[in-house]
């Protein structure tokens, strides 16, 4: 039977906002760790926290995979654009210098809806021109995951009810913001050059499935190697309870990719 650890968590700060913080849960033995950043949805909003992926967290690290539980500045706290992208890249970078236990050649990501754009977009930063949020960064995930998540905005930004949430997120439409769009999109980031799981249940009513249908045409057309895997009977909270079949086809993929 596969050793159960123990878990020690950890909360790092990377900014002076209260906001600028993740919470690292580590196994208890064995170092060092592959190491998962996780990032949590609620369409961006200051309403929904990291607390949202503290079973996921757990339940990595129970499997001998350090979490990296990101908290970021969301909307009605000082979120939207640029803030919220420069905080998932400046979490993402800090793990350079968090922990001597971390294995960083074997960094992965996950996230959940927002989450999952904001995860995806993380592992396209290094395809971002020179001075754009979040460029020039310290570390790339080399695989991801994406539970439910918005990955075309510029769809996104005209497809209830993701529509209001997005062009929020990023100041307006993608008529009056294409700029914006382009950066921080990830079908606009195609291609990324890592691997990739797009998990999105056929009764998700909060984001279309349409979005990720969108980008994994996209990804396939731009050579990316990319899956998108549709879960039959799953809305879109079965994601983040560690009990359900969804969240263990995103840990299981990852486990064997770190």
């Amino acid at each position: 039977m596969p050793r159960k650890y123990g878990i020690e968590r950890y909360v790092h700060r990377y900014g002076d906002d209260p906001s600028q913080l993740g919470e690292l849960f580590l196994p208890d033995g064995g170092a060092p760790f592959s190491v998962v950043v996780v990032v949590h949805g609620g369409y961006w909003k200051a309403a929904y926290d990291r607390s949202l992926m503290d079973a996921l967290c757990e339940d990595l690290a129970r499997q001998g995979l350090a979490a990296w539980n990101l908290e970021y500045r969301r909307l009605g706290e000082g979120g939207g654009w640029p803030h919220t992208f420069e905080d998932v890249a400046a979490g993402v970078d800090a793990l350079v210098d968090l922990d001597p236990r971390l294995n960083l050649t074997r960094v992965g990501a996950v996230g959940h809806s927002a989450g999952g754009q904001l995860a995806v977009w993380a592992c396209a930063r290094g395809g971002l021109p020179a001075g754009a949020p979040g460029a020039a960064p310290r570390l790339v995930p080399h695989a991801v995951v994406s539970q439910a998540g918005v990955l075309d905005l510029r769809l996104g930004a005209v497809t209830p009810p993701s529509d209001e949430p997005t062009r929020a997120l990023l100041g307006g439409s993608p008529a009056e913001h294409p700029e914006r769009y382009a950066l921080a999109s990830p079908r606009d980031r195609l291609p990324l050059g890592i691997d990739q799981l797009l998990l999105h249940g056929d009764r998700d009513e909060t984001v279309s499935i349409k979005l990720a249908e969108s980008y994994a045409a996209a990804a396939d057309q731009a050579g990316d190697d990319s899956e998108l895997r549709v879960l039959r009977g799953v809305g879109h909270m079965e994601h983040i309870d560690p009990s359900t079949t969804a969240w263990a086809a995103a840990r299981d993929w990852l486990a064997e990719r770190l």
